[in-house]
Parts: structure tokens; C-alpha cells; sequence
């Protein structure tokens, strides 16, 4: 296939996937006429790529793990080497800070919508709602 219509199938771009190749995380093949063509598995190659940046992983990272990775979610680690578990490790307690972080983000941004929220509601409810609503 060509280099637009995986990006149609993968909902990317095809500069995105331009970015990939020179990043060393796709390889298509050549036609003669020079046009990158794309295999069928590559949909999922990029996908799996878009939902490891996603992750917050550098691409750096990614070129070591693609060549693990079999269909989505399925990792083949034979040769595992002690550097590579401790970058994997070294990534996960980096993106668990992440998620941390951003839990107490949305958090606290519900919280102040709540506040926000109930006061223009109150501000907006007729004096009568408010009487009935304190004595009660």
C-alpha cells in the first residue's frame, strides 16, 4: 500500500510516518519507481508506535522495544539484556510520576469546576430556593 493510505488506516499522517522512517521505527520497502510502499502489518506497527509515544516513550526507546513487540500487546523478550530492563523500568517509575502528576491535575481541575459551577448555580437560583434550601 502507499504511504497515504496507511496513514488513512492508521489515522496518521503521512509526514508522521515520514518521521517514523527516519527515526528508524518503520522500514518500507522501495518500488522501482522509488515510492515507499507499505505492507499490511505495518497498520498495526504503527498503531503499536503511536500508542508507545503515546506513552510518553522517546523514540529512542521505542527502536529497542519494536523488534520484542509481536500483534499489539504481545512482547517477545528472549534476550532481554540488564540495560534494557532498567530503561523499561527507569520509563514505567517515569511515566507512573506522570500519571500521578496528572491525576492530581484533573483532580484538582474537577474541583474547581465543582466550586465554579455550584456558584453559578447559586448565583443563578431565585433568593426563594436559597431560604428553603438553608432552613432545611
Amino acid at each position: 500500500m502507499r504511504i497515504g493510505e496507511l496513514a488513512r488506516r492508521a489515522e496518521t499522517t503521512p509526514r508522521m510516518l515520514r518521521y517514523y522512517e527516519k527515526q528508524g521505527l518503520l522500514t518500507p520497502r522501495r518500488e522501482a519507481n522509488g515510492y515507499r510502499a507499505y505492507d499490511e502489518y505495518l497498520v498495526d506497527r504503527v498503531l503499536q508506535i503511536r500508542g508507545l509515544l503515546d506513552a510518553g516513550l522517546p523514540t529512542r526507546i521505542i527502536k529497542q522495544v519494536l523488534p520484542c513487540l509481536g500483534t499489539p500487546r504481545t512482547i517477545h523478550f528472549a534476550d532481554a539484556t540488564a540495560e534494557m530492563l532498567a530503561t523499561l523500568e527507569s520509563e514505567t517509575d517515569r511515566m507512573s510520576r506522570r500519571i500521578l502528576c496528572l491525576t492530581r491535575n484533573r483532580d484538582a481541575i474537577l474541583e474547581y469546576l465543582g466550586v465554579v459551577k455550584g456558584l453559578s448555580r447559586s448565583a443563578e437560583e431565585p433568593p426563594s430556593v436559597h431560604r428553603s434550601n438553608s432552613a432545611a
